[in-house]
C-alpha cells in the first residue's frame, strides 16, 4: 500500500515536471519578434584580445575621462578569427559606462567590414561571458548536491523564469500590452509552475497558489493607488528615457513602474505562502481530526513569525542598491525632509511598504486557503500523499 501511495505522490510531481519541461521547450523555441532590431546585425560580434594600448587620445580631468583609447587586438572568433586589428574604446566622460582596457585583456568587439576587408573595430565591453558560464555551472552543481532532486527543479524553474520575463513579458510590455494586466497573467502562470514543481499537482499546490496570487492582487491594487498618490512618474526606472528615445515614445512607463511593484514581490510572496502551506499540511497529516479554523490559526502563527524577516528582506533587496544615493545625501547634509520627499526615495518607500502590506495579506489569505482546502476530507489526503492517517504512534512512526 505504501509503495503505490509513493508511486501516486511521484507520479504528480513527475507530471508537473513534464509540464514544465514542455513549457521550457516552447519558450526556447518561440521568438521575441525583436530579431531583427539589433543594431549590430550585419556586423561581425566576438572576443579579442588586447594586444596593446594607446591612451594618447584620452583628455583626464580627475575622475572622468574622455576620448578615445586605441588598442590593436587579436580577434578570438567570428569570420576574421586569428587576424590582428586596430580597434577603438570610445569614453563619454561616464564612470558608470566607460571602460579601459589594458594588454592581457579580452573583450567583446563588433567587427565592421566590407566583403574580406575590416573596415573598423569596435570595442563594446569586457568579454565577462566565460565566467559567468563557470559561475553559472558552480551555482548549479551546490545547488543539486545540497538539494538533490529539489535542486534540479528549482534550477527548471529559475529558467523558466528567465525566459518567460525575456520571450514574454519584455516582447508584451514592447508591443504596447497593458503591463499590469499582462505582468500579473505572467506572474500568476509563473506561479503555479514554480509551486507545482514544489508538491507536484494537488491541494497543497491549490492552497499555495491562491494565498500567493491573492497577496499580489493586493500588492498590485495598492501599487497602484499609491504610485498615482505620490505621483511617481514611470521614468525613474533605470534606462527608461533611452526606451523612449528608441522609438517607444508611446510606452506607458507609469504603469511598468506599478507592474514591478508586485513582480519584484512575487518572489517573497511565493516563498511565505509555501511556509505556511507545508506548515498546515504538517498539522494536518499529524493531526487529522483537526478543523479548518484550527488549522488556518495554526498557519497565521508561521505567518507572522516569517513576515517580520520577509518584510526586512524586502527593504534590503530594494535599498541595496541606492546605497551610493544615501551616501551622496549623507555626505552633503541633506535634510530628512528633503530626502523622503524626492521621488527616487519615495519609490523606493512605495515598492517597499507595498510589497511588504502584500507580504502581509499573503499569510492570513494562505493560511485560510491552506486551512479549507487541506481540512477537507484530510484523511484521504494524507494518504494520497503518503502519511498515515492513523493516530497510532507506532503507526505513524512506521509509515
Amino acid at each position: 500500500m505504501a509503495k503505490k501511495i509513493r508511486k501516486k505522490l511521484c507520479s504528480r510531481q513527475l507530471a508537473a515536471v513534464y509540464v514544465s519541461i514542455v513549457l521550457l521547450i516552447v519558450l526556447l523555441i518561440i521568438p521575441t519578434g525583436y530579431e531583427d532590431a539589433q543594431i549590430y546585425q550585419d556586423m561581425d560580434k566576438c572576443a579579442a584580445e588586447v594586444l596593446k594600448t594607446d591612451e594618447s587620445r584620452i583628455i583626464d580631468t580627475g575622475l572622468v575621462r574622455s576620448g578615445e583609447q586605441s588598442c590593436r587586438v587579436r580577434l578570438l572568433g567570428g569570420r576574421f578569427k586569428g587576424q590582428e586589428a586596430d580597434a577603438f574604446n570610445m569614453l563619454n566622460g561616464s564612470l558608470e559606462n566607460d571602460k579601459l582596457f589594458a594588454v592581457g585583456d579580452k573583450a567583446q568587439v563588433v567587427v565592421s567590414y566590407d566583403g574580406d576587408e575590416i573596415l573598423s573595430v569596435n570595442m563594446i565591453d569586457h568579454y565577462r561571458i566565460p565566467w559567468e558560464i563557470a559561475l553559472a555551472a558552480l551555482s548549479i552543481l551546490v545547488l543539486v548536491a545540497i538539494a538533490g532532486r529539489q535542486g534540479i527543479r528549482a534550477i527548471l524553474s529559475f529558467v523558466i523564469t528567465v525566459l518567460m520575463i525575456w520571450k514574454v513579458l519584455v516582447p508584451t510590455y514592447l508591443n504596447g500590452y497593458n503591463p499590469i494586466i499582462t505582468g500579473m497573467l505572467i506572474t500568476g502562470i509563473l506561479t503555479v509552475v514554480i509551486i507545482s514543481l514544489v508538491y507536484g499537482f494537488e491541494r497543497r499546490t491549490a492552497a499555495a497558489v491562491s494565498g500567493a496570487m491573492a497577496g499580489l492582487i493586493v500588492t498590485a491594487v495598492l501599487g497602484v493607488i499609491f504610485t498615482d498618490v505620490l505621483k511617481i512618474h514611470g521614468a525613474i526606472m533605470p534606462y527608461s528615457e533611452s526606451l523612449l528615445y528608441s522609438g517607444f515614445a508611446d510606452l506607458n512607463l507609469t504603469k511598468i513602474f506599478m507592474a514591478s511593484i508586485f513582480i519584484g514581490a512575487s518572489g517573497a510572496v511565493m516563498d511565505l505562502a509555501v511556509d505556511i502551506t507545508s506548515a498546515v499540511w504538517e498539522v494536518v497529516c499529524k493531526k487529522p481530526e483537526i478543523g479548518w479554523k484550527e488549522a488556518a490559526r495554526s498557519g497565521m502563527n508561521v505567518g507572522r513569525a516569517a513576515m517580520g524577516t520577509m518584510t526586512t528582506t524586502l527593504l534590503l533587496a530594494y535599498s541595496g542598491g541606492y546605497v551610493t544615493l544615501m551616501m551622496v545625501f549623507m555626505a552633503q547634509g541633506t535634510p530628512l525632509y528633503n530626502i523622503f520627499n524626492y521621488k527616487y526615495v519615495a519609490s523606493e518607500i512605495l515598492d517597499t511598504i507595498v510589497g511588504s502590506m502584500g507580504l502581509v495579506s499573503v499569510a492570513p489569505l494562505t493560511a485560510l486557503c491552506s486551512g479549507w482546502l487541506l481540512t477537507h476530507k484530510s484523511r484521504k489526503l494524507c494518504t494520497e500523499n503518503g502519511a498515515q492517517v492513523s493516530t497510532n504512534t507506532e503507526q505513524t512512526d512506521e509509515i
